[in-house]
């Protein structure tokens, strides 16, 4: 959520990487659903507690309320003690807010427990986790360094604390600060960074997004335009190192300007404004909201205000921008997602800054939604749109948000977070036509006034979405089969096991060699009729017959399929996931797990 001003000055001209009369077209083949008035979050009752619930092809598993200490009996929709972002290890879930964290087991999805919370103030507490240690992020100006509840009255202060939090998490029940990095803009959000080549130590990529604070209080902060200080605090991250054993040793090693065009001019991307006549008004771009990285590949995709930027972090202290785009239909660039394979980038726009209706009826379906990227020869190429289809009241504060992969073997899926407007999950395997198939949503806060509220982020996790709802607290979902998505896929998706899951840090999803993930793909290639339906019906017969043999005999069965798959893949309208279940099939027939 954006709740801060830009600054800086615009530039006189500008480069894209995508040209504006692509993107005109594009508008005409969206991909975006039409509205259909029969969709049953369309008029759901209004209420706190008690309001109107739709769902489809998903089952809630739980509710969790807030606890004691986040939220405001007075007032339920006391924004300062909202929930917010999410973060895993093991069976722990980390829910941020903007007035600390909780902890919960989830050992049992059914029945989440508290584990234990701190009460910490200081923005919206973007956390992520590492080991032993919780990283949170600080960018109020009410964040103290001792965590007090009491603020900073004075405008400078050597108590103010704005940047990002290291907590020893050893002792849930008593979590320890251990470091605290300041930074000249706060951290709205983080980026934990792991380096491939040293286990010893992570990175944590900073995004500021406020104000700059005063070199009084920080010396060398410069809150003045480039072309007054070329050291100003806009137009940068900062790269924080930190040694895992020495946590307290962590300082910033890096505040590279990621925004620069070949000139030298720090201000070199998006000046901010209007693309033309009907299009966006948009954000300079002298920040970034977030950064998702992509270690195994070497990629990470920021989300910059005005752009969309491409950054090779091969060597992750000193990340180079290598690509960047821009798009009419965005007004500000909120978050990034890759697809598994690293060969697509989602992109959110969080028009209105998250506190606004932006999914009425009235409302461009390409205006406050995911703009959808292939990735080829590390460039960005715009392919199409997604939005949630189903119109919300101007009592709704609704835009996209947050969210991850849903690890279907052989398809792009996503879970993601729209505010009040629910949780949606799509499917954008056709970047050109993604497709929603299934969702939670619930009537608005009040029936007649705005109260801001809904689901910050969405998350797929060990077999289980898990949803953080700004006011209401914690939902745990499950997938149910439908038929845009079989028992099968679902089953597959569960066989995908994460030790810990922060969002920003995508790691590459597996699937084992297992029967489950080859019934996985045959699913797919019958629903998508790549193989007649005789074919298909025939490999399930014999990869049941060949699951119930054993040894040798299991053996030859298995290989003698997977060489009739490669065969049947030559003439097959999807070749690659016939190859793919081949390859699943060759897997099983050596004993791979």
């Amino acid at each position: 959520m954006r709740t801060e001003t830009m600054a800086g000055r615009p530039r006189d001209r500008w480069t894209a990487r995508v040209p504006l009369a692509a993107l005109a077209a594009a508008l005409l083949a969206t991909g975006a659903q039409a509205q259909d008035a029969r969709d049953p979050r369309i008029g759901l009752r209004a209420g706190w507690g008690d309001a109107g619930e739709a769902i489809r092809n998903m089952q809630l598993v739980s509710h969790t309320d807030r606890p004691a200490g986040f939220f405001n009996p007075g007032n339920m929709a006391d924004f300062g003690l909202a929930n917010t972002d999410m973060a895993f290890a093991g069976n722990r879930l980390f829910i941020g807010s903007y007035n600390g964290f909780q902890v919960y087991d989830i050992s049992d999805p059914a029945r989440p427990r508290l584990r234990g919370s701190l009460v910490c103030p200081g923005g919206q507490g973007d956390v992520s986790v590492h080991g032993n240690l919780l990283f949170v992020s600080v960018e109020e100006t009410r964040g103290r360094l001792d965590c007090g509840v009491q603020g900073v009255q004075d405008t400078v202060s050597t108590e103010r604390f704005r940047g990002v939090r290291i907590f020893d998490i050893s002792n849930l029940d008593r979590p320890r600060q251990v470091a605290a990095v300041q930074t000249c803009r706060g951290s709205h959000t983080h980026t934990l960074v792991p380096d491939p080549r040293d286990a010893s130590h992570v990175y944590v990529y900073v995004q500021g997004t406020g104000a700059v604070r005063s070199p009084r209080e920080l010396p060398g902060c410069s809150g003045r335009p480039p072309s007054e200080d070329p050291n100003t605090s806009y137009f940068r991250i900062e790269v924080i190192h930190v040694p895992l054993a020495r946590p307290q040793e962590a300082r910033i090693v890096n505040m590279p300007r990621i925004f620069a065009d070949s000139a030298g001019n720090v201000a070199g991307l998006w000046p901010g404004g209007r693309h033309g006549e009907g299009t966006q008004q948009t954000s300079q771009t002298n920040q970034c909201h977030d950064i998702t990285v992509y270690p195994q590949i070497g990629l990470a995709a920021g989300a910059c205000a005005g752009n969309g930027i491409l950054l090779d972090i091969r060597d992750p202290a000193n990340p180079v921008r290598i690509d960047e785009v821009v798009d009419p239909n965005f007004a500000y660039w909120h978050s990034a997602t890759f697809n598994n394979q690293g060969t697509r980038v989602i992109y959110t726009d969080e028009w209105g800054g998250g506190s606004a209706p932006r999914c009425r009826a009235t409302d461009r379906p390409e205006w406050g939604a995911n703009a959808i990227f292939t990735l080829a020869n590390r460039e960005l190429r715009h392919e199409g749109y997604y939005k949630l289809p189903a119109a919300q009241t101007e009592q709704e504060n609704c835009v996209a948000h947050n969210g991850s992969l849903v690890p279907v073997p052989g398809r792009d899926i996503m879970v993601q977070a729209w505010y009040q407007g629910g949780v949606s999950v799509f499917d954008f395997t056709d970047p050109d036509k993604p497709v929603e198939i299934a969702f939670f949503d619930r009537g608005p806060m009040s029936a007649t006034q705005p109260v801001l509220g809904g689901f910050w982020s969405a998350y797929w996790y060990n077999g289980h979405i898990y949803a953080s709802e700004i006011g209401r607290g914690l939902d745990v979902f499950h997938l149910t089969p439908s038929e845009h998505l079989s028992q099968n896929e679902i089953d597959a998706a569960r066989l995908v096991r994460m030790d810990h899951f922060n969002p920003q840090t995508q790691t590459r999803l597996e699937w084992p060699a297992s029967f489950v993930v080859a019934r996985a793909y045959l699913d797919q290639l019958a629903r998508n009729r790549a193989l007649p339906g005789t074919r298909t019906a025939r490999i399930e017969r014999e990869l049941r017959q060949a699951e119930r043999l054993t040894g040798a005999r299991r053996r030859a069965a298995l290989t003698q399929l997977a060489a009739q798959l490669e065969s049947d893949a030559q003439g097959a309208r999807d070749a690659e996931k016939v190859r793919a279940l081949a390859s699943v099939v060759r897997d099983l027939a050596a004993g791979r797990r």
